[in-house]
């Protein structure tokens, strides 16, 4: 009988040991090595060894990644993974609640478990952020999140990583991690939290350029591109970036980083967007973007917007953005400070810089305050429901944007901003402006990253220090109201007046030029690619009357073959016309004309300068 109960017992403690979960100590080294002498196949292996003891290892696969703003985590890109200890290969399930959680049966006696797995970087051009295309046969971007698994219960902070990395032979590499030695491909990184190693990817190819901006601390750009062509920048185009560097130091009045890196990447074949870290910026674009005077205005405000975020994003942070893991759900309400307020101190600084001219950011701004004056989604949707529903419209389509209305929160709070500057400016007779918001809000002493997190009542009291006056109330309004129209008073206040014409500015065509676009958005209400497609309508406007949509193709204009001159044409014609504008279009294998009543010609915005108040706007962006 005694037998027996000890044998029961002993089944019952390991029963326990194995099924109640492992919650890992704080302070351990996990090791990680990454092997990516194969990116150019577009797939890299993976290895970690992760201290471990008898039970259920939780472990994750990073889920919510910083500035993504949603759960992006590629899991559906994780492949090959296999657990073992000691030799002995583990039994392990998903989680059934959250895709991204696996539990391992860690067997007595192990004290590490070794995971092997791969990651697929997708090819093609879709994908979200860092689960989007990362590899090219000539370069590859490196985000640690999606290439690591990390146990339950510390925080990522409290985790060190011992991170290494093999490239492909003879490519060169950049990033803010520091190195901690490098044997030919081989390359070991000095031991971080996962908190900066998630924080510093790695950028690396074949044809790789490093171009210093600034010293004390370091500032360069580590520039990856598919060919050594696509290197060559003009470099009175470099001045500016130098000039970019100084200006956001004179904005700001200190710095947040040790060093920091512009990771940029010249491709046609990976996803193209930026995204912020402390001190670098992962940003992905054409790969010709440096060569060519279009592309370089398209993407002028890029790299100014992603450094700005080291300072509004990083180190000063909303609270529910700053979540001590990468499982805990985000909470994006704060989004028109974190991205709005970004987007217009990063559209500024591109003025302040040079990488636009006066004109230039005049145009961008026009085209900002054209779009949101034509936001039909408004009427259902405020300014604040852009921010709070971004996790669930990360991958909306790109049909139906005016009547979705998207990701305001960046480019409508452009608007709202420039009228805070412009409020600042009034209520302190000129001798104050939202850069000294940014020194009290931003500033503080200079040194390495940290996280100063903040309220709604902190970015209020803040405002009021600069410059007092019912911040709560302004706020209040703008994020809850309908409209109609955009918020034009910042550009009223600044001395300048949004109009319509029908010049293209060379922002309009340089977009167009790159999407193979036609833009009829303000005047008939109808963005198309140049074969016909319709790419858009604007609800409300006289395409969607008339009862056309996106996904249908314009065959003929006025009887006539289209093509994007025939349009131009037909819709200055009907300026002196009272005929209606004539459309023959295809939808879905059936043809059927329908007929526009329109009759106010081309329509491109531009602002102009209103005589009878100063030119603040132009103050804005003169450099400092």
């Amino acid at each position: 009988m005694a037998t027996f109960c000890g044998r029961a017992l002993r089944r019952f403690l390991l029963f326990v040991l194995l099924t109640v979960p492992v919650v890992a100590a704080t302070g351990q080294h996990i090791s990680l090595s990454v092997d990516a002498s194969e990116a150019p196949r577009k797939i890299f292996h993976v290895r970690l060894q992760i201290p471990a003891s008898a039970g259920t290892l939780t472990l994750y696969y990073p889920e919510w990644i910083p500035g993504e703003h949603g759960p992006t985590g590629p899991i559906q890109d994780l492949a090959g993974l296999k657990f073992t200890a000691n030799g002995q290969t583990l039994k392990w399930r998903r989680d059934l609640l959250d895709g991204w959680t696996f539990h391992v049966e860690v067997p007595v006696g192990a004290t590490v478990v070794e995971a092997s797995l791969d990651f697929i970087s997708p090819a093609g051009r879709e994908g979200l952020y860092t689960g989007g295309p990362s590899a090219t046969d000539k370069m590859m971007i490196l985000s640690w999140n999606t290439m690591l698994l990390y146990p339950a219960g510390p925080t990522s902070d409290e985790l060190t990583y011992d991170a290494s990395l093999r490239l492909p032979a003879g490519w060169k590499f950049g990033t803010p991690l520091p190195v901690a030695s490098q044997a030919g491909n081989e390359v070991t990184f000095k031991p971080a939290s996962l908190t900066t190693l998630v924080d510093s990817p790695v950028i690396a190819g074949e044809y790789l350029r490093v171009v210093p901006l600034a010293q004390d601390p370091l500032v360069e750009m580590d520039i990856a591109a598919d060919s050594a062509g696509a290197l060559d920048a003009p470099p009175e185009d470099l001045a500016h970036y130098r000039e970019m560097v100084t200006q956001a130091q004179k904005m700001f009045g200190a710095q947040h980083y040790r060093d920091y890196h512009f990771l940029y990447s010249l491709s046609d074949h990976v996803a193209h967007f930026g995204l912020e870290h402390h001190e670098s910026n992962d940003s992905r674009v054409d790969e010709r973007t440096m060569v060519d005077p279009d592309k370089r205005l398209l993407e002028a405000g890029l790299l100014t917007h992603e450094y700005v975020h080291s300072w509004n994003g990083k180190y000063r942070r909303p609270a529910d953005l700053a979540t001590p893991d990468y499982q805990k759900p985000m909470q994006d309400d704060l989004l028109w400070v974190y991205e709005g307020l970004t987007s217009y101190l990063g559209d500024v600084l591109s003025g302040r810089s040079g990488l636009r001219t006066p004109e230039q950011f005049r145009d961008a701004l026009a085209q900002i305050a054209a779009d949101l004056d034509h936001r039909p989604g408004r009427t259902w949707r405020n300014l604040q429901d852009t921010a709070d529903g971004v996790p669930a419209m990360q991958g909306a389509p790109h049909e139906w944007v005016s009547w979705r209305r998207e990701l305001d929160y960046y480019d409508e709070d452009v608007l709202n901003w420039l009228w805070v500057d412009t409020i600042i400016r009034q209520q302190t007779q000129g001798m104050k402006s939202i850069d000294d918001f940014c020194h009290l809000f931003h500033g503080g002493q200079s040194g390495p990253p940290e996280v100063k997190t903040y309220t709604f009542d902190d970015v209020v009291n803040a405002l009021n220090q600069v410059a007092p006056y019912d911040w709560r109330g302004f706020w209040t309004e703008r994020l809850q109201n309908h409209g109609p129209g955009a918020p034009l008073d910042g550009i009223a206040r600044s001395g300048w007046k949004l109009v319509y014409d029908e010049t293209r500015s060379e922002l309009v065509k340089a977009t167009e030029g790159k999407d193979k676009t036609i833009n009829a958005e303000y005047s008939i209400g109808l963005t198309l690619n140049e074969d016909g497609r319709i790419v858009d309508t604007i609800e409300g406007m006289p395409a969607a009357m008339a009862g056309i949509g996106p996904g249908m193709k314009v065959a003929a204009v006025n009887g006539k073959k289209f093509t994007a001159n025939v349009l131009r044409d037909a819709l200055r014609a009907g300026k002196s016309s009272t005929e209606p504008l004539e459309l023959l279009i295809e939808n879905t294998d059936y043809y059927k004309t329908y007929k526009v009543d329109y009759h106010g010609g081309e329509k491109y915005p531009h602002l102009v300068r209103d005589e009878s108040k100063p030119d603040v706007m132009s103050e804005i962006i003169r450099a400092r």
